[in-house]
C-alpha cells in the first residue's frame, strides 16, 4: 500500500512541475520593451539546471511524441512530419537513434536549432531543451548550421518539403547566401526558439556574433534586439503566421520537468510583440516597370525583357499580362513563354509587386506577332514521351520535341515527388547549353541503366530514382507542363512498366492521363526516338481557312473558309504590331479596308476553334 501511494504522489507532483507556477511572470508585469525581456531573462535563468547531452534521449520520449498528426506515437520529427498526409518513415523512440545515416529514414539526430557552432558548443547552451530537436540524421547534416531563411529554388529539398538553397527573404539588405526553409507548418516554433535563445542568454549572445561567418549573418552584436533586421523580421512573421500550438504548449510543460525552465513566448506570445514589436508594415509601391520589349524565340516562344522597378523593401515579383490577362509571375526581369501560336499578335505589360503585395502601376505595352508556322507538327511545346520503371536501377525519362523548331534546355526542368507527397522533393536541371533539335529526344537515365545506352544523353541518379507509385512533373520557367503520375498520389500507376506516349498526342498535360500512355511490360526500351501523328481534323481545318486575292487591289478581303468556320472577329495590324482596325461579327464572306494605305499588313481572325494570322499586301 505504501509503495502505491509513493507513486501516486511521484506522479502528481510531476504533473504539478510540468505547469508553470501561477506567479512564474508576476515580477515581469507591466514591463515592455527591452526592460521586458531582460526581466524575463533572468525569470527563465533562475531554476534552469543544465543537463547532459545522452539525457536528450530519454527526454524525448515525453517532449517529442507525435500524438499530434499521426497519433502513432512515433517521435515528432519537424523534418520529416507531413502534417497533411503520411510522413515518408517514422522513428521509434530509442531504437532509431543515429548512428551512422546515409539517407533520410535511417535514424533521428538531436538537431539544434540555433547551431552550437555559434555558441562555440558552451553549457548551458549546448544541451538547452528548448532548442534542441530530435530531426532526422541526413536532413539535419544537410541543414549543418546554415541560417534559417525563404527559398525559392532549392538546392536540396528533403522528402517533407523542407528545403536548401539561396535565401530569397525580401527585405532591404537581407542575405543572399545559402539558408535552410523548414514547412510552413513549424515556422512558428522555430521563430519562438530564437526568441527564447535571445532572452535566456541575453548576457552572452551580443559576444557570439563572431564565433563563425554563420552567427554574423544573423546577429547584430547587441543583447536588446539581438539580431539583424532581415532576420528579426522573418522571424516576426513566421511566429504571426504561425501561432502556438498544443505541441508547443506540451514540450514546453516538458522541458520545464527536464530542465527547470520555460519559453516564455509559448506561454505568452503577446511578449515578443511587446519587445521587438510588429512585423515592419509596407504601404509603398516598387515603382511601375519601364521599357517592356518583346521579341520572338524558339518554338512560337516570345522573350520579354523590361528595367527593373525599385522599392522601399525590395521587388519580390514581377505579374505579366498577355492581352490584358494574367500569364504568370516571375522573380526575373526576363521571361520566356511557353510556344503560343503562329502568325498571331500577342500583347504583354507587366507589373511589379513587394513582399507585402504592394502593386505597381502597369508597365508600356509590347505587342508582337508570332512567325508562320515553319512545318512543324503542331505540336505546342516539349513532352515526356517515356517511361522505363525497370529492375533494380534500369530507369530512364524521354522528353520529345516536336515544337517545329530547336528548343533550349535551359528554361526547363524535371522534378520528382516521392512516395505520395504533396510537394516536389528534386529538381533535375538540364546540362548546360543543351537544346533538343525539332523531332528529336533528350534522354536522361540512371546510371545503372541495362539497355538502351546509346539512347542517353545525361545520367542522373536522383531524377530516375523514382518507383511506380512517384509524379514526376516537366516544368517551364518553374511551371507545370506535363506530367506523369498525380502529385500527392502515393498509389501504384506505373511499377515494373515502360510507359510510351501514343503517337496521337502532341501536346504536354498537366493531368495525368493513362489513356494517352501504351504501356509494355519491364525493362522494354525504345529510347532514342518517337513516332508523332499529323496533326489533328481541329488543326486541318483551322488551316483552310484563308484570305484572297493577295495581293489586294480594290480594298476587299474576301474568305476562303470550306469548313463553314464561324469567324468573330477579324483584325488588322501592322508589321510593327499596331492594332489598325477591328471588324466584329462577321455575317459575309468579306471585309472593306476602307482608306486604309498600300503596304504590308497582318490581319488576326478570331475563331471558335482557335486563331489564325495571315500576312498581306494591299496595292
Amino acid at each position: 500500500m505504501q509503495k502505491k501511494l509513493s507513486l501516486i504522489l511521484l506522479l502528481f507532483s510531476t504533473i504539478l512541475f510540468s505547469q508553470a507556477p501561477a506567479d512564474y511572470y508576476d515580477t515581469a508585469e507591466g514591463l515592455t520593451g527591452y526592460a521586458l525581456k531582460t526581466e524575463l531573462s533572468t525569470i527563465i535563468t533562475e531554476g534552469h539546471t543544465a543537463q547532459t547531452y545522452g539525457d536528450l534521449w530519454n527526454a524525448y520520449y515525453a517532449s517529442d511524441i507525435d500524438t499530434y498528426y499521426e497519433d502513432d506515437n512515433t517521435i515528432l520529427d519537424i523534418y520529416s512530419e507531413d502534417p497533411d498526409g503520411v510522413d515518408p518513415y517514422n522513428f521509434a523512440t530509442g531504437t532509431n537513434q543515429c548512428g551512422n545515416y546515409s539517407s533520410e529514414g535511417d535514424c533521428y539526430n538531436r538537431e539544434h536549432l540555433f547551431p552550437k557552432s555559434y555558441f562555440d558548443d558552451a553549457y548551458p547552451m549546448y544541451t538547452d531543451i528548448h532548442h534542441i530537436y530530435p530531426t532526422d540524421g541526413k536532413v539535419n547534416g544537410q541543414r549543418g548550421n546554415y541560417p534559417f531563411g525563404e527559398v525559392t529554388s532549392a538546392n536540396w529539398t528533403s522528402l517533407n518539403g523542407s528545403k536548401r538553397g539561396n535565401n530569397t527573404y525580401s527585405f532591404t539588405g537581407a542575405y543572399t547566401g545559402i539558408v535552410f526553409e523548414p514547412i510552413d507548418e513549424f515556422k512558428g516554433d522555430i521563430a519562438r526558439v530564437y526568441f527564447y535563445m535571445a532572452t535566456r542568454y541575453e548576457n552572452d549572445i551580443a559576444s557570439w556574433e563572431t564565433n563563425t561567418t554563420q552567427s554574423d549573418i544573423i546577429l547584430n552584436g547587441t543583447s536588446d534586439q539581438v539580431y539583424e533586421d532581415w532576420f528579426l523580421n522573418m522571424l516576426l512573421e513566421w511566429n504571426a503566421a504561425d501561432p502556438v500550438s498544443q505541441k508547443e504548449i506540451d514540450r514546453n510543460d516538458e522541458a520545464y520537468d527536464f530542465q527547470g525552465n520555460r519559453n516564455p513566448y509559448i506561454d505568452h506570445p503577446e511578449y515578443i510583440t511587446q519587445i521587438w514589436g510588429s512585423v515592419n508594415a509596407d504601404t509603398e509601391a516598387p515603382t511601375t516597370p519601364t521599357n517592356l520589349t518583346a521579341a520572338n524565340g524558339a518554338a512560337f516562344q516570345i522573350q520579354l525583357s523590361w528595367d527593373a522597378s525599385t522599392d522601399d523593401t525590395g521587388v519580390t515579383s514581377y505579374d505579366i499580362y498577355m492581352d490584358d490577362v494574367y500569364y504568370a509571375t516571375t522573380s526575373e526581369i526576363t521571361f520566356t513563354t511557353a510556344s503560343l501560336a503562329a502568325e498571331t499578335q500577342y500583347c504583354f505589360t507587366i507589373t511589379a509587386k513587394d513582399e507585402a503585395g504592394n502593386e505597381s502601376g502597369e508597365s508600356n505595352e509590347a505587342c508582337i506577332i508570332t512567325p508562320e508556322n515553319s512545318g512543324g507538327s503542331g505540336s505546342s511545346d516539349l513532352f515526356i514521351s517515356e517511361y522505363i520503371e525497370g529492375s533494380g536501377t534500369n530507369k530512364a525519362l524521354e522528353i520529345a520535341n516536336f515544337t517545329g523548331t530547336n528548343v533550349d534546355l535551359s528554361i526547363y526542368t524535371l522534378k520528382l515527388s516521392s512516395n505520395g507527397n504533396s510537394s516536389w522533393n528534386y529538381t533535375y536541371s538540364f546540362p548546360d547549353n543543351t537544346s533538343i533539335t525539332n523531332g528529336n529526344v533528350f534522354v536522361v537515365a540512371n546510371s545503372g541503366i541495362s539497355g538502351c545506352t546509346d539512347a542517353v544523353d545525361d545520367t542522373n541518379g536522383s531524377i530516375t530514382g523514382f518507383n511506380g507509385n512517384d509524379a514526376i512533373g516537366l516544368f517551364k520557367n518553374d511551371v507545370l507542363i506535363d506530367i506523369i503520375g498525380t502529385l500527392g498520389d502515393g498509389s501504384d500507376f506505373a511499377e515494373n512498366l515502360t510507359l510510351v506516349r501514343n503517337s496521337d498526342i502532341s501536346s504536354p498535360n498537366t493531368v495525368y492521363t493513362i489513356s494517352e500512355w501504351t504501356s509494355y511490360e519491364q525493362n522494354t526500351c525504345f529510347l532514342g526516338s518517337h513516332t508523332l501523328d499529323a496533326m489533328n481534323t481541329i488543326n486541318i481545318e483551322l488551316q483552310q481557312l484563308a484570305i484572297y486575292p493577295n495581293p489586294i487591289k480594290d480594298h476587299k478581303i474576301y474568305f476562303q473558309n470550306p469548313a463553314d468556320i464561324s469567324i468573330n472577329n477579324a483584325v488588322i495590324f501592322s508589321l510593327e504590331g499596331k492594332k489598325l482596325m477591328k471588324f466584329s461579327g462577321i455575317q459575309t464572306d468579306f471585309i472593306e479596308l476602307g482608306n486604309l494605305n498600300t503596304g504590308v499588313y497582318f490581319i488576326l481572325l478570331e475563331t471558335s476553334m482557335g486563331n489564325v494570322t495571315k500576312k498581306f499586301i494591299l496595292q
